[in-house]
């Protein structure tokens, strides 16, 4: 039986090592912008999110949430908020902590998991930022109804998620010949429904272990957690086949009343 959470966290740690994107820190221009009010950051791979998405930045406090990297989280304490990083990796919240110290920044890290945010009070932030990341736990319903406890009531969740329709598809023929190939029923969990021989390759590679989940899950999850959702775009990957044909990320901007 894989210990999902360990191997997850390995996985992360490798990523570190072999520079994936969302793990590369900001970069001394960026902060520098940043801290004239010229910043932007992204939950999904090309697509900023709106200006008009954030509150006013200066004092408030913020949750990276499953966001270590180097990339969310400096640029908005750049920008005055006072943040604090979650993520299952300590190596990406290393990466935290380096342009933390690099560029003088006060950045909170926090090792842990995205569905339990029990080390939190609740209603101890005003603003929660959750890129393309509840794709590695099983059940979201305990990540959105956490980060509803954890914010402050007018609160905002700025959270993003893959277009469950992504797995439909063989991973493998899409990465490696370009072949979009109908292979899997949803919801699709790489625990329970892909094939052994292709499980125990990805984890002896120490790739992360994936799930999809329902846009019922995904968006009236958020509902039913309490949150109104004022605002909903999508994003594109170039680097996918299925691109050519349909956006594959989606984010919401939801709101604690």
């Amino acid at each position: 039986m894989v210990d999902l959470y360990e191997h997850n966290r390995r996985a992360w740690d490798d990523s570190v090592e072999h520079q994936s994107e969302w793990t590369l820190p900001a970069s001394p221009k960026t902060i520098a912008a940043a801290r004239r009010g010229d910043w932007q950051i992204k939950l999904t791979r090309s697509r900023p999110v709106p200006r008009d998405w954030f509150p006013d930045l200066p004092g408030l406090d913020v949750l990276c949430l499953a966001s270590g990297g180097g990339q969310q989280a400096p640029v908005l304490a750049a920008a005055g908020a006072q943040v604090t990083v979650l993520d299952i990796s300590p190596r990406q919240l290393a990466q935290d902590r380096l342009v933390a110290l690099r560029e003088g920044l006060a950045i909170t890290t926090v090792e842990g998991n995205m569905a339990d945010l029990s080390m939190f009070a609740g209603a101890s932030f005003d603003l929660i930022v959750h890129p393309v990341s509840n794709l590695f736990v099983p059940d979201i319903h305990p990540v959105w109804a956490e980060a509803f406890r954890v914010l402050r009531s007018g609160g905002i969740l700025l959270a993003a998620f893959m277009n469950p329709v992504f797995y439909l598809f063989d991973r493998d023929q899409m990465d490696s010949q370009g072949v979009l190939e109908v292979k899997n029923r949803l919801p699709y969990s790489d625990l329970a429904d892909g094939d052994r021989e292709t499980l125990e390759c990805w984890i002896d590679e120490g790739w992360p272990l994936e799930f999809s989940h329902s846009l019922e899950d995904q968006v009236a999850g958020q509902l039913e957690a309490g949150f109104v959702i004022t605002g909903f775009y999508e994003d594109r990957d170039s680097r996918v086949i299925l691109d050519r044909y349909m956006p594959i990320h989606i984010a919401t901007r939801a709101i604690k009343p």
